[in-house]
């Protein structure tokens, strides 16, 4: 299978660069970045001390030479590449939060003509934790408050992070409820009491933190704590590589990595 990387000089391109070139049955056809980016002309291994014959380009149409694209990027960029993606029929693996509802509504459409994985994150612990929670919530959908807390590098640009709000919808739809109808985002000053049935949401930002994810159901006399701790982002490229493998027999239609993992 040949795979098309995005953000190829940064953390998590290199680190997918890194993991692609380790597979047996795929091979690095395409290195992209942004048009400004001091990468470009580069070997795509340059940083890892390996020749890959690979150059990074800024240039789209590169993706004729790709099965599928795997996208860690921001927004702005991955809905660029899902245009180039449907012109040049590449699969499209997006590991990129922060969209709003109209870049959703982007990428479903988009999977109609291709097939794309979207998920906030790609980790395999991540999603078993999120299959975790679902059961949780229908058993604790009672006398329990919930609290999603995330911790993260200090670079990152969107809070909550994608993955905790995937753990808040996946809690709210297990009790039937919309996220966007309960959620608390904020707290300052005199809030009163809690409210009952609400999932507040808290975040740290800081240092290099890869990500922490904690969802807590307290409850009277006991607290339960569901926790996922990211120590590298190979978990990320390690799971994408499962998400370019699924969409390999699907020609289009949107997927997420509870499906991959045959979770759904």
């Amino acid at each position: 299978m040949k795979l098309a990387i995005a953000g190829a000089s940064g953390k998590m391109g290199r680190m997918l660069i890194e993991t692609v070139l380790k597979q047996a049955d795929m091979q690095l056809a395409v290195a992209l970045d942004h048009e400004s980016s001091a990468a470009l002309g580069q070997d795509a291994g340059a940083t890892l001390g390996v020749n890959t014959g690979v150059t990074i380009t800024s240039d789209m149409h590169a993706l004729v030479n790709a099965d599928c694209l795997i996208d860690f990027t921001r927004p702005e960029g991955t809905l660029k590449h899902i245009e180039a993606c449907m012109k040049h029929s590449t699969k499209l693996v997006i590991g990129t939060t922060g969209f709003d509802a109209a870049g959703k509504a982007v990428i479903e459409q988009a999977a109609k003509q291709i097939g794309i994985v979207f998920a906030p994150n790609m980790s395999v612990g991540v999603n078993a934790t999120l299959k975790l929670l679902e059961v949780a919530a229908k058993i604790l959908n009672s006398g329990y408050d919930v609290e999603i807390f995330e911790a993260h590098h200090r670079q990152k640009v969107d809070a909550p992070s994608g993955t905790a709000l995937k753990m808040g919808e996946v809690i709210a739809n297990a009790w039937g409820e919309s996220l966007d109808d309960i959620a608390t985002w904020a707290r300052h000053g005199h809030t009163g009491a809690r409210e009952d049935g609400k999932i507040g949401f808290s975040v740290v930002r800081g240092g290099d933190i890869v990500g922490d994810h904690t969802a807590f159901f307290c409850g009277a006399g006991e607290r339960i704590e569901i926790t996922h701790r990211s120590s590298s982002r190979a978990t990320y490229a390690e799971g994408s590589m499962r998400a370019a493998r699924f969409l390999g027999s699907k020609d289009k239609g949107l997927f997420d990595m509870q499906a991959v993992l045959g979770l759904a």
